[in-house]
């Protein structure tokens, strides 16, 4: 736009058109020319009505909406405003623009995770596509659109392109869309709630290109697939597809792209492969196929992307691997290979990714893998590799930028002194069990190092040079031998985004600067014997996601500034000395998830105000404490996440997540650790996001049971046990239709069993044991599963379970013996004695609990009794 002179035709300026005759602007092409500001809406753009093409792409328009004057351009045949920064909604009179054939608006926000920056209403969609019937190219990737996808599009005879990735669509898929007469590109991509099956394709489908990754589509492959006798690209990714490959697959000879990794699919893969000559990228691992044999796999010399993961590969690779010399991508993981790693390995020249986790695989790390000198990642992890290795030897691999040996026999040492380390790329080192004494040397010269992952290995101290490498985003050291003080220069670090120290021998406060951090998202020191306060300044500028701090010895309050930390999702400081009311403040923190104070000294009643809503909690544990008064009906009213199972809102943020070279990777999950059936169950959060978990247990709640909890109806787990409940058991918690397992025992439950609990399919665990409960045991399906010790404590039960026949018969109520004064002033009672009698009679629940106290002579007498 430099070259503009206002004195000189416009007709003549860059990237303007006019027409030959009329002199009229007809196309305006101003793509990637640093344009930046707001386009006003009543910019003279607007006054050009004769104008058939407008590109603006590529340029930043500073988060400004796309102004709704547009549709005055009625003649436009061509709009590209992809990758140009507007934000907000798309104005409805887009859909005024009938005579529209391209219509590109792809605009999205990458962080690491891409952000839509626009969304369109489906009214205006729908208008969009009635008008613009012309329509051959249609670009709404990164469009927030939330609506199911609507048939008018089968009316888009024109139709060639249609890109609608991470458009938040839900519903089924129209059919019909697929039988677009010349319809070549289809991108539903990244749209987990949108389902659909593929249909039987007609032989005149011109298909070049389907993208549906990331969906739920789902069902076998039709055989009429083998007629998109044109299809270069398929991925179906991360579906739910499965059956076998049908055999006209072998038909698509000019597929060049195949992903169909993380499905049900079965059979072998050998069947159909023997055809796709043209192949450069096979994505087919997580799936249950077999290759039989594996060694056809090498008919495809023009390979450079093979993913073989999980695909019950065993013994050996074939040396006819080492013909397959344009490989740039080899993932052999997770399958049975064993033998040593095959010293041919050096011919693959091109390699630059290889991953042979998870294998059988023995022997010393062969030095011919050092000689692949296109290398940037090496996963060996999980195998049978034993023997000293010097860490020096990736110096030679001048293009490694990440190394992970972890899970192996091997012994992993470095010398004191290194020449040239400066010069390495290396940004992710994982060194996880691999009998470390001391932080190696080497690290200190990797000028590069993002992430240092030396889990389970038997260092005792970081050494001083640790705190300067500021280039550190992510410091893994759990599962060591540290001791003494967390070193207050560990906050030098500015660039640290996850550190986790856990299970160590840690002593002394934690550092009050770890609280003010600006990079830190990720604090996980659990598993320690640290004291003190929590850290207690916490600024609005904080982008903390997850704090675990459970199984120490802190004390005091918790920190009223965690307010600031508006993007926390979880909290864990369970089994620890805190004293304090339950933090109803926490409740207006919009992100939160997961609130575990369990084993605290927290006490009193819980009554939050309305503006503490806790809107996105699906994990709440505040059991062995000292709550007391009812159950909080209106604050439990609030919890709407546990109203459902919105996958959307119930994601966690990948907390491992770290920038290598240009991509994001995926470390591993933030493991946590739930009751469940009785048993501490460690969970994925990031795989078991769905797990909506509610634990009061062991308190000195009082009253009924409120009938809301029955609305919360995405329950899996719910344990109101060892407290001091009355009234019966509220029929609404029939409503539970995803629960798995409810404890109620140990209280002073009346009335019968609600029969509607009877139709709770997916209960395994059910305990009501120690109440005053009466009446017939329902007999029909799940509680035909459960044992009496589910029932015991009950007197006026009866059923099979309890070996007891139903017959009008009184008995006298269950009533637990009381506790002294004493007892019940330190808890003993609420808390200790009934944990023992739950593990010594309630239905699979951990054994081997030692008390170290007196029992009452009542309490052994009324045990012996029992038993």
């Amino acid at each position: 736009m430099a070259s503009w002179n206002a004195t000189s035709d416009c007709c003549s300026w860059d990237g303007i058109e006019c027409h030959a005759h009329t002199g009229h602007v007809i196309n305006i092409t101003l793509n990637s020319s640093q344009i930046y500001g707001t386009l006003d809406a009543n910019s003279t753009l607007f006054h050009l009505i004769h104008l058939q093409s407008l590109d603006l792409s590529d340029n930043h328009f500073n988060y400004s909406q796309i102004p709704s004057t547009i549709g005055h351009l009625s003649h436009l045949k061509y709009l590209n405003l992809s990758k140009a920064s507007f934000f907000g909604e798309i104005p409805q009179e887009v859909s005024h623009l009938s005579k529209l054939r391209y219509l590109d608006l792809y605009s999205t926000f990458y962080s690491p995770d891409a952000i839509n920056l626009l969304s369109l209403k489906i009214s205006s969609l729908k208008r969009l596509i009635q008008n613009s019937t012309d329509l051959e190219l249609l670009n709404l990737n990164f469009v927030t659109i939330s609506s199911p996808v609507p048939d008018r599009f089968t009316n888009l005879t024109s139709l060639q392109k249609l890109f609608l990735y991470h458009c938040e669509l839900h519903g089924e898929f129209p059919n019909g869309i697929f039988h677009l007469p010349n319809l070549k590109y289809l991108t539903l991509e990244n749209n987990p709630d949108l389902t659909g099956k593929f249909p039987d394709f007609r032989s005149s489908a011109q298909i070049m290109g389907l993208q549906l990754s990331g969906t739920q589509f789902y069902g076998t492959l039709p055989a009429s697939i083998g007629s998109l006798k044109s299809l270069n690209y398929l991925t179906i990714a991360y579906c739910e597809f499965s059956g076998s490959i049908p055999s006209s697959f072998g038909n698509l000879t000019q597929l060049a792209f195949l992903d169909i990794e993380h499905n049900n699919f079965k059979g072998h893969l050998s069947s159909f492969l023997v055809n796709l000559t043209k192949l450069h990228t096979l994505k087919v691992g997580y799936n249950g196929f077999t290759i039989d044999p594996i060694s056809s796999i090498c008919k495809l010399s023009g390979i450079e992307d093979l993913r073989l993961d999980l695909i019950n590969i065993s013994n050996r690779i074939p040396f006819c691997f080492a013909n397959l010399t344009q490989l740039s991508i080899l993932y052999l993981s997770h399958n049975s290979l064993s033998g040593q790693i095959p010293s041919w390995i050096m011919n693959l020249t091109n390699l630059a990714f290889l991953d042979l986790a998870a294998n059988n695989f023995q022997g010393k790390v062969p030095d011919s893998l050092f000689k692949l000198e296109n290398l940037e990642t090496l996963c060996l992890a999980g195998n049978l590799l034993e023997g000293e290795l010097e860490l020096e030897k990736f110096l030679m691999l001048k293009k490694i930028i990440l190394v992970e040996l972890s899970l192996n026999k091997l012994s992993i040492i470095s010398e004191k002194y290194t020449m040239n380390a400066s010069l390495s790329r290396i940004e992710v080192l994982r060194l996880g069990s691999c009998n470390l004494n001391e932080v190696p040397h080497l690290l200190r010269e990797l000028t590069e190092l993002s992430c240092l992952y030396i889990k389970d290995n038997n260092i005792n101290s970081l050494p001083s040079w640790m705190w300067r490498k500021t280039s550190l985003q992510k410091l893994v050291v759990s599962y060591n031998s540290l001791i003494g003080r967390i070193s207050p220069l560990i906050c030098n670090l500015k660039s640290l985004v996850h550190l986790d120290l856990s299970f160590n021998n840690l002593t002394g406060m934690i550092p009050s600067c770890l609280g003010s951090s600006r990079s830190l998202k990720d604090l996980v020191l659990k598993g320690n014997k640290l004291i003190g306060l929590i850290p207690q300044t916490y600024t609005t500028t904080s982008d903390m996601r997850m704090i675990d701090l459970s199984n120490n010895n802190l004390q005091g309050q918790l920190p009223r500034t965690l307010v600031n930390c508006r993007m926390l999702e979880i909290i864990d400081v369970s089994h620890n000395l805190i004293n304090d009311s339950f933090p109803c403040w926490l409740g207006t923190l919009p992100e939160l998830k997961v609130v575990v104070l369990g084993d605290n000294h927290l006490y009193g009643p819980i009554r939050c105000p309305t503006t503490s809503a806790f809107a996105k909690l699906h994990i709440i544990d505040l059991s062995q404490n000292q709550f007391s008064g009812r159950l909080p009906a209106k604050t439990i009213q609030n919890w709407k996440s546990m109203k459902g199972s919105n996958k959307n809102q119930l994601l966690y943020e990948d907390y491992s997540d770290l920038k290598v070279g240009f991509n994001w990777i995926a470390d591993e999950c933030y493991f946590f650790t739930i009751s469940n059936k009785g048993m501490l169950v460690d969970y994925c959060l990031q795989e078991f996001y769905y797990l909506i978990d509610i634990d009061l247990s062991s308190n000195k709640f009082c009253g009924e049971i409120p009938n809301v909890v029955g609305d919360l109806t995405g329950l899996v787990l719910l344990n109101l046990s060892n407290n001091m409940l009355s009234g019966k058991i509220p029929s609404s918690l029939g409503n539970l239709s995803h629960i798995e397992a409810l404890d109620l025992s140990l209280n002073k439950l009346t009335g019968q069993i609600p029969q509607q609990l009877a139709d709770l399919t997916f209960l395994a665990y059910f305990n009501v044991s120690f109440n005053n409960l009466s009446g017939p045991i329902p007999q029909n399906k799940q509680f035909a599963t459960f044992e009496g010790n589910s029932f015991k404590g009950n007197e006026d039960l009866c059923g099979n379970q309890l070996f007891k026949k139903c017959e009008d018969h009184k008995r006298s109520s269950f009533t637990p013996p009381l506790a002294t004064d004493d007892d019940q002033e330190s808890g003993f009672i609420g808390k200790f004695e009934w944990r023992l009698v739950l593990i010594g009679y309630g239905g699979g629940l951990i054994v081997g609990v030692t008390l170290g106290r007196t029992f009452e002579l009542e309490v052994l007498e009324w045990l012996k009794r029992l038993a």
